[in-house]
């Protein structure tokens, strides 16, 4: 017997029941966290009305993918060739990717460079173009090679630089910022480039930019939070790295739009919880007055 007549084990037989069935609960969300949702990806469909946007562009589609972060755990090649394959077959004229394509560290995970990853892009450029910025992991993993990388497989990354592109009948800028903890982000170099008023999406990493973003797009796209790796019910999210309204979604703040996508892979902790790796698939519509939250 344990000192003092302690009894590890209840003799209530509903306090053993319940023991017994709060502990398979926290072991199947364990598994569901770490082992389950981290190998999913799912295709989420968002539908938008935005502002300044033209009838040319009505009804654009946009597929968005942030934090590949491949190499974190059950994120390998094979799903970075997954994603690229479901990318290809969508009907989305363009692919908008917000950074972090390799990872630092994360428990569990195999670092792939920049280099071993790029060429997998490849069949998702042949078919279609892919704009992209770089993220806080890329510029720690040296920002210069990974856009190389990139680049080699035909992504079109803008840093602080704007590209006038045409998707069908659509004219419109894609606006690409740096990374707000690593690189200058020159917003207003960056916006000097938009020549004409056809609409503009800025493209950035981290959403704490967002307030710095002038009025001038339609809508600002980002990534970085992962929508914090977990979202518990009745709790939310309980951490997130960035300011917590920006965890994900979509945002209307001061009259400006923002979409964050909730990402691909994993970073410090190998878990997925209620947020399981997504490709946003955007339909941008013009708006008959302002945007509301959604």
């Amino acid at each position: 017997m344990s000192p003092r007549g302690w009894r590890p084990w209840p003799r209530n037989p509903w306090l053993q029941r319940l023991f017994v069935g709060a502990t398979l609960v926290a072991l199947g969300c364990l598994a569901w966290g770490f082992f389950w949702e981290p190998r999913q990806l799912v295709e989420r469909d968002y539908d938008f009305a935005l502002p300044h946007w033209s009838r040319e562009c009505e009804g654009l589609r946009l597929d968005v993918v942030a934090d590949l972060h491949t190499g974190s755990p059950h994120n390998g090649l094979d799903k970075l060739d997954q994603i690229v394959a479901r990318l290809v077959a969508s009907d989305a004229p363009a692919v908008l990717m917000a950074g972090d394509y390799v990872i630092l560290s994360v428990l569990g995970g195999t670092y792939i460079s920049a280099d071993e990853l790029a060429p997998h892009l490849k069949p998702l450029t042949a078919r279609k173009p892919v704009y992209a910025v770089l993220g806080n992991h890329d510029w720690w993993k040296d920002g210069g090679k990974v856009r190389a990388a990139l680049e080699s497989a035909g992504v079109v990354v803008l840093e602080d630089q704007a590209r006038k592109v045409e998707l069908g009948r659509c004219t419109l800028w894609i606006v690409g910022i740096g990374d707000k903890w690593e690189t200058r982000h020159d917003i207003a170099g960056a916006f000097a480039g938009v020549s004409d008023d056809a609409p503009a999406i800025a493209l950035t990493h981290n959403p704490d930019l967002f307030p710095e973003i002038p009025p001038r797009p339609s809508l600002t796209i980002a990534g970085h939070t992962h929508g914090g790796q977990v979202q518990l019910p009745w709790l939310g999210t309980p951490v997130v790295p960035a300011q917590m309204r920006y965890a994900g979604g979509y945002l209307v703040e001061d009259g400006k739009s923002l979409f964050v996508s909730t990402g691909i892979g994993t970073s410090i902790l190998p878990v997925r919880f209620g947020v399981p790796p997504e490709i946003s698939r955007l339909t941008l519509r013009a708006a008959a007055r302002e945007p509301v939250r959604h």
